[in-house]
Order: structure tokens, then sequence, then C-alpha cells
């Protein structure tokens, strides 16, 4: 198959996208959907079954409450419906790695329905639908191999089987491959501020399929739908989309079908290849499970979960920037998690200015969590010490350069900052004659920029200020420092 030429921006400007994703989310449940099986990731192969996950005869499932509980809340933050009863289903269809033969699902009448995520891309805000949430449970898993002999074999691990899943199916609403991902991206953060699953797409615990189709501009029906699945990061969701977007133009271009198929993606190459065709649906022979009864989720049991709901993302930043005073920006890089918001927010409340704190947050710890490959977690500057931290510099104690210097320390002897302080503790150098005499000494030492600052470039007073903090060893005090300066240079 030859490679797809990159469309032109004028061809490709004729067209638009229509995607629609399907989202599984592994609950985070210590059991599975219908059995008490553990969850737990990493276990040897097949050491978590039992006679209900393996669908031996005579073994009846049992729900789960706290995954129906875990299904509810993810609902409920998606701004979902929820439905007062919801029915299980059997889900017919064969694969090696599901034992029973079919897979407990919700068919036409899931849990949750009619919900909405709110996406921003390129400066612009629009919602999503979300067209319903329903529970189901996993599949287990196919491993390959190869034998020296290069007989190739599959083996199954049944441990996956039961487990409980949540699937999100979006409006097909996403237009670009950048509104995909950032649906994505505040799908998983929604996810992770409830606290119903962990999200970690290496272990399987949130999966996405997307489903494709490209229409002129204007056309009023969509094109042939192709679903690309397996799928392992957001970033390789995005190239996809890209890639396959530009594949069904260019056919459409060439007067050629674009066929219903499923493709798979692989990233080394950056393209997709045909995996299955889907000329016609498949037929599940849907019929509602007859063990289990109805699922109802009362008012008084919703109310309950509802009680459990935290305050999510966008509700949070907004919150932030108003009643600290830091701007969006600072409040979106402040609550990427729900864990770096509330310690943001108790630093916030101890620290004297709390857009220092933030400002700290953003430019001396992330930063540096980053390059040790640290997780918040793991830091050993805290938010109490980068509070403390804080405060001494709007005390004027401590100039940027010291803060700095003592920030790096921290990481070093892996101590509070408390404790770097106290043994370290530098002397900024807030007495007038002392700075003077180093102002004297920088500008005699350069009567070209002198010069370029009485001739009106005011801005050469920065120069005058860097040089006496490098000749103080970035301990002179920066309010008196830059008072001074400007005194001089004006005498």
């Amino acid at each position: 198959m030859p490679a797809v030429a990159s469309v032109s921006p004028e061809i490709r400007a004729q067209y638009e996208p229509v995607i629609g994703l399907e989202v599984h989310v592994q609950l985070l449940t210590e059991t599975k959907a219908f059995c008490g099986c553990s969850t737990r990731f990493g276990s040897a192969p097949n050491t978590q079954v039992c006679p209900v996950c393996l669908g031996l005869p005579g073994a009846l499932p049992v729900l789960n409450r706290r995954a129906v509980e875990f299904a509810t809340l993810a609902a409920m933050a998606l701004q979902c419906t929820i439905n007062e009863t919801s029915v299980f289903a059997r889900k017919n269809y064969f694969y090696p790695d599901l034992p029973k033969g079919y897979q407990i699902s919700q068919f036409d009448k899931p849990i949750a329905e009619h919900g909405a995520i709110d996406i921003f891309v390129a400066g612009a805000s629009k919602r999503i639908g979300i067209t319903r949430l329903h529970m189901e449970e996993d599949a287990g898993k196919s491993l390959h191999d190869g034998l020296p002999d290069s007989r190739d074999f599959t083996s199954i691990d049944l441990n996956r089987c039961g487990t409980p899943l949540i699937e999100i199916v979006s409006e097909p609403d996403i237009r670009s491959a950048d509104e995909a991902y950032d649906y994505l991206t505040r799908l998983k953060e929604i996810l992770l501020y409830t606290r119903v699953s962990d999200c970690n797409m290496e272990e399987g615990s949130l999966r996405c399929d997307a489903n494709v189709s490209v229409r002129r501009k204007g056309a009023p029906k969509f094109g042939a739908k192709v679903e690309v699945k397996n799928v392992n990061s957001f970033r390789f969701i995005r190239a996809a989309l890209e890639y396959e977007i530009e594949r069904q133009i260019e056919l459409v271009e060439r007067g050629e079908r674009v066929p219903q198929e499923t493709r798979l993606y692989n990233a080394n190459e950056g393209r997709t290849y045909p995996m299955r065709s889907k000329e016609q649906a498949h037929d599940y022979r849907y019929f509602p499970e007859p063990d289990l009864p109805p699922l109802i989720v009362s008012d008084a049991w919703r109310r309950e979960i509802a009680a459990t709901l935290p305050e999510l993302p966008d509700a949070r930043r907004k919150r932030l920037a108003e009643e600290y005073g830091i701007t969006p920006q600072d409040a979106e890089v402040l609550t990427a998690t729900r864990e770096l918001a509330d310690q943001f927010e108790s630093a916030a409340r101890a620290a004297k200015n709390p857009k220092r704190v933030a400002n700290l947050v953003q430019s001396e710890l992330l930063g540096r969590l980053n390059a040790s490959g640290l997780a918040m977690e793991e830091s050993p500057l805290t938010m109490r010490g980068i509070a403390l931290a804080a405060d001494r510099a709007e005390a004027g104690e401590l100039s940027s350069k010291m803060l700095k210097q003592l920030f790096d320390r921290c990481f070093e002897t892996r101590e509070d900052f408390d404790v770097v302080y106290e043994r370290e503790k530098p002397q900024q150098i807030s007495d007038s004659s002392t700075l003077e005499r180093m102002v004297d000494e920088v500008i005699a030492a350069n009567p070209k920029q002198v010069e370029q600052y009485r001739g009106g470039k005011k801005t050469v007073a920065a120069f005058f200020v860097g040089q006496v903090m490098k000749l103080s060893k970035g301990q002179a005090n920066p309010a008196l420092l830059n008072e001074l300066v400007t005194k001089k240079l004006d005498a």
C-alpha cells in the first residue's frame, strides 16, 4: 500500500472530519464486577480466577456494589442523567480470551445517558456530547510470543476477565484530532478527580477506540466510518486520526470508496493498517442477563453517591483564580491533578502571598520534579516548604537567585526547605552603604551602558542590576538594589 501523500491545505479545507470516541475505563475496585476475585495488576497469569469469571456451569454472578457507585459517580461528574433502572445483557461473540462466549454488558437500558464535556481548543470553548455511559465486564488477554524454532503460539491470561469497566461513548461532535485530544485529556482529568479509576493506559485501565469519517463541508450525511483500535496513548490517538483523515480525503479525491473497516495504528510508521472489514454491524444477539435482576439506583442511593462528588477541575480553576488572585493559566497548571491542587491550596492558605506560591510551584518545583523524574508525592520540597520560601522572599530576606540555590540544595540533599535554610542561612545584603559601593563599582566599569541609559534607553538599568547581583553572589536585596541603581544613574 503506497504511503499517503500530504493533502494540501486547500483540499483539506474543503472537508470536515466527523469523530466519535469510545473509551473503556477500568474501575478502581478491589474485586471484579460479578465475583470476589482480585483485580490487582501484574499477578501471575490465571491466578485471579474462579468459576464465575471462568463461566463454569452453575456459577452465578453477583453485582459488585462498589462498581455501581463508581460508575454512578463518574456519570455524575460527566453531567449524565442517571437512570433509576438499568438492565444487564449478554453480548454474545467469540474471542479466545472470553471463556463464557459472551460478555455481561448493558445495551438498550444503560446506567447513564446524555452527558457532556466542555473542551477548549484554539482559544474557543466547545461542548462535546456523551451519548451513554454503561457498565460491563472486561475480557481476558491474549499473549503472543515466538518460539526459538519460529513457530508462533498464543497463550491466554484470564486474570482480567470480569474486571469492572465503564464504556463512555461520545456523540460524533468532534471535528479535529486536536479536539479529540483535548476531550480525552479532560475526560481523564475528571475521572482522576473522582478517583473511580487510575486511568493507567500502560496497564490497560483506560483504552480508546476512535470512529472517524470525512465529508465535504456542508454535506448532510456522514461518510463511511472507520474504527481505529488499540492506540495506547493520547498523542498516538491524535496522530492516528490525523493520518486517517488525510488517507480518507485522498481516497475521496481520487474517486475511490472509503471501506468501512477496523484499522490498527502502527506508531513506529505513523500510519494505520486494515484489521478487519465492518461492512455490516455484528449481530451480538443481545438479550437480558437472566442471572442478574434489573439494577435500581434509587434517589436515596444517588444522593449518597452525589455527596462524595469532589469539586471538579473546571469549577476549581475558576474558584482558585478568584480566591487567590492567580491567572487562569496558573489555575490550569495548578489543577492538573487533584493532589497538586490540594497541596497548592494548603500552601496558599498558609502563605502571605498566594500568587508568589503559585509562581514558585510552577517556576521552581514542577520543573525540578520533571528533570528528576519524580512524582509530586516523591518531592523532597513540600508545599509547606514552598510556603515558607514564599514568605521569606515576600519579606525581602531572599532574592530569586538565593531561592533557586536553596531549592537546588533541597533536591540534592533530599531535604525540605526549612531544614536546608536553617543549615545554610544565606544572608541578604540590605545595607545601603555596602550596596552603594557595589553599584558605584559597576557604573564606573561600564561607561558605555551609562551613556545609553542617560541617552534615554532606560531598560539598560536591568543590566546594572544583574551585574551587581553577580558581584554580590545573588545576595543583594532586589528592591533596595533597583532603587539605588536608578538613583545613581539619574544623578
